[in-house]
C-alpha cells in the first residue's frame, strides 16, 4: 500500500515546501487498530508509541539530499520511543507535535502500514509491549 498523504501535507508540498520540510520536527505514532479510511480523518485504534529523537521533544528530520525520489531518516539520529500500551502495531502517522490527531484538512500527515517486511514502516516485532523501548532504525518517504 503507497504511503497516505494528508490534504495539508499536498497542500505544503505543492505551494512552499519539500517533503521533508514539511515533516521536518515531526513524530511518528504507532497504532493498532483498523487505520483510518485517510491522512484527513480523525487517529483510531490504540496509541502504542510515540517516535522522536531519542525518545525526547525533539523531532525527527531528514538526510539532505534525496536518493532514487526517496528521503530518509537522518542518520545521525536515534528514533525512538517507549511503548505506551500493549497491542500488534498495524500502523503509523508522520504529524507535526501539536497535532491532536482529530480529523483535519490542514495537518501535516502522512500515514502509513506497519509490519515486518513489505510494509510501509518495518519493525523487527509488530508485538509491542508496555513500557519497551521502540526504535526505528532505517525509514524512508517517496513520492509517488
Amino acid at each position: 500500500m503507497p504511503l497516505v498523504s494528508s490534504t495539508g501535507l499536498k497542500n505544503a508540498v505543492l505551494a512552499t515546501s519539500s517533503l521533508s520540510a514539511a515533516l521536518a520536527g515531526g513524530k511518528i505514532r504507532i497504532f493498532g487498530g483498523v487505520a483510518p479510511a485517510d491522512a484527513d480523518a480523525a487517529e483510531t485504534g490504540t496509541l502504542l508509541c510515540a517516535i522522536s529523537v531519542n525518545g525526547t521533544a525533539t523531532g525527527l528530520t531528514f538526510e539532505a539530499t534525496p536518493v532514487n525520489g526517496a528521503i530518509s531518516k537522518n542518520t545521525a539520529e536515534t528514533w525512538s520511543g517507549t511503548n505506551v500500551a500493549s497491542g500488534t502495531a498495524t500502523y503509523y502517522r508522520f504529524v507535526d507535535p501539536g497535532d491532536t490527531g482529530a480529523a483535519s484538512t490542514t495537518q501535516v500527515r502522512l500515514q502509513g502500514t506497519v509490519g515486518l517486511v513489505g510494509a510501509n514502516l518495518n519493525l523487527s516485532n509488530v508485538n509491542l509491549v508496555s513500557g519497551a523501548p521502540q526504535s526505528i532504525d532505517a525509514y524512508s518517504a517517496t513520492l509517488l
